[in-house]
């Protein structure tokens, strides 16, 4: 599984604050998305750069900006400007090292998500970051490349007389942070067909290949168990100690995707423990073709004894010994050799060890 350098040490010795991304650049090219909406209508627009995203006035009461890769300090600096994030929140985007977190401020709560994508051949998780911001009336989300994980709520959105629309931002908040949980429940699903596959990897033939692919499901379970606990933390507190962000009604569903939060934990621990097993079937898989390969060299050699003992016998220099001067000693002896050999091949045969 690929391990991208996050170069972690360009931070080193630079002030709080300092606007250095840190990570990989998955977009060239960052794209600027608007939609704003209340009960009465929805708008949205594209922009191609942060000055114009910034400065777009607003349609209606509610803003969701989104931002695709958001890695220049130039264009960070511009929307920190119109939506006034602390540096710290700035800094916090850039560095796409962060562990799921959120951090409350007078005006907004700042909350840290990682969304997976599952590769199968080879296998190898992808990890991206999604930062939101959660205003009064505006939630800004950055991302580090484009994907669907959101799309659901943009549908939901663009239909009229959604309950979305009518709840305003803390219903949207919601509803993005549940789509992050559930997009799990689809990694959590192929790593099971994947686990699927290696077992019938293991019992038909088990390869080189095979425990390889047993190491990699195993490093990606950790890694989304490790990370997953974080996200658990924050769904806590979210739910405890985010009550001026959400109404009392939404707290249920918060409650709900912790919930789901938990089950997915839950299936990670089972996924561990089947990584495990896998680990112990394959190692005794091939202890147990190997001692059946060692049986079956092991009955030939021991069918082919008698006749080196032989063979031995008829070897040794001696002037006088039986069937030396008959004309047919030698067949004599083969024909003994052959008996012999059958006689244990079918003494074997009858014991099942053959």
């Amino acid at each position: 599984m690929s391990k991208p350098k996050k170069l972690r040490s360009r931070k080193a010795g630079l002030p709080p604050g300092s606007l250095v991304h840190i990570g990989e650049i998955k977009t060239t090219a960052p794209s600027f998305s608007v939609i704003d909406f209340d009960e009465q209508g929805l708008a949205q627009q594209t922009f191609p750069d942060a000055a114009s995203f910034s400065s777009h006035p607003r349609a209606h009461a509610t803003r969701w900006a989104n931002v695709y890769g958001a890695h220049d300090p130039a264009d960070l600096a511009t929307l920190s400007s119109t939506f006034g994030l602390h540096p710290l929140v700035q800094e916090d985007i850039l560095n796409t090292a962060q562990r799921q977190k959120i951090d409350a401020y007078d005006e907004y709560l700042y909350l840290v998500l990682h969304r997976y994508d599952l590769k199968l051949s080879p296998l190898e998780l992808t990890q991206d970051q999604i930062s939101l911001v959660i205003g009064r009336d505006f939630i800004l989300s950055f991302q580090e490349r484009q994907s669907q994980t959101f799309e659901p709520v943009r549908q939901r959105l663009r239909t009229e007389h959604t309950s979305l629309r009518k709840g305003g931002v803390d219903t949207l908040a919601y509803s993005l942070i549940d789509s992050v949980v559930d997009s799990y429940f689809g990694v959590i699903e192929q790593l099971n067909e994947y686990a699927e596959s290696l077992e019938n990897d293991i019992l038909r033939k088990p390869a080189p290949a095979t425990l390889e692919g047993i190491h990699q499901f195993k490093r990606c379970v950790s890694q989304l168990r490790r990370n997953l606990h974080p996200l658990r933390e924050l769904l806590g507190t979210l739910h405890r100690d985010a009550g001026d962000f959400f109404r009392d009604d939404l707290q249920l569903y918060l409650r709900d995707v912790y919930d789901h939060t938990v089950h997915i934990l839950e299936s990670l621990e089972d996924l561990r423990d089947l990584a495990t097993s896998l680990l112990d079937v394959y190692l005794s898989t091939v202890s147990h073709r190997v001692n059946l390969e060692v049986r079956a060299l092991t009955v030939v050699a021991t069918i082919f004894m008698p006749a080196t003992l032989i063979a031995g016998v008829f070897g040794m220099n001696f002037h006088e010994m039986p069937w030396l001067a008959n004309s047919d000693g030698f067949f004599y002896a083969l024909g003994l050799m052959g008996l012999i050999a059958t006689i244990m091949l079918a003494l074997f045969w009858r014991r099942k060890s053959v």
